[in-house]
């Protein structure tokens, strides 16, 4: 994975992959055919990470503890991989996967809702998806403006304490958020 993310698919070759990871050429293509199979190999292994501790999450959620930052931490090492992925057009499955489990968190949280939801979970899970995964893509411009590196524990921990902060507080009030349904449904009909 590292040197897809750091070279990216088209420049990363089977040959400095498993120099990389100190076997032949010929090991890697035995087990895996192709370097695309090599990719969708790595694309399954991050699903199922993300799969395992987004399960781990959820059973301490249930028990009142919220650890969102700490199940991050595993994944720090394949951010570049991820970055690389999504930027170059690849990764939908891993999109799809982190749609999925955010949509599952939404259906939870929606029992808790003092008002049904105006928009589906899928949707809503989407964006959600989207704008997490663009911090790492907009790795320079958000660590400037937060002051420090986001890549790093003190970063990821300032990232972590202001998405909380975001998600915990209403960003409009129920006034201004009527008056955005209203002129939504004026524009849709």
């Amino acid at each position: 994975m590292r040197e897809f993310g750091e070279k990216g698919y088209e420049r990363a070759t089977i040959r400095s992959i498993a120099a990389a990871a100190g076997v032949s050429s010929g090991l890697l293509r035995h087990h895996f055919g192709s370097k695309q199979e090599l990719r969708q190999a790595c694309d399954d292994y991050l699903v199922k990470t993300m799969r395992d501790l987004n399960a781990q999450v959820q059973d301490n959620a249930k028990r009142g503890d919220v650890h969102y930052v700490s199940a991050r931490i595993p994944l720090g090492q394949y951010q570049d991989y991820i970055t690389r992925a999504l930027v170059e057009g690849g990764a939908g499955e891993l999109f799809d996967a982190l749609v999925s489990m955010t949509e599952e968190w939404l259906a939870s949280a929606d029992e808790h809702r003092a008002e049904p939801a105006d928009v589906d979970a899928k949707s809503r899970a989407t964006l959600i998806t989207a704008m997490a995964l663009a911090v790492p893509l907009l790795h320079d411009h958000i660590s400037r403006g937060l002051g420090v590196d986001v890549n790093t524990a003190e970063g990821d921990l300032r990232v972590a304490a202001t998405l909380v902060d975001i998600y915990s507080n209403p960003l409009l009030t129920p006034e201004q958020a009527k008056s955005a349904r209203d002129d939504l449904a004026r524009r849709t009909g």
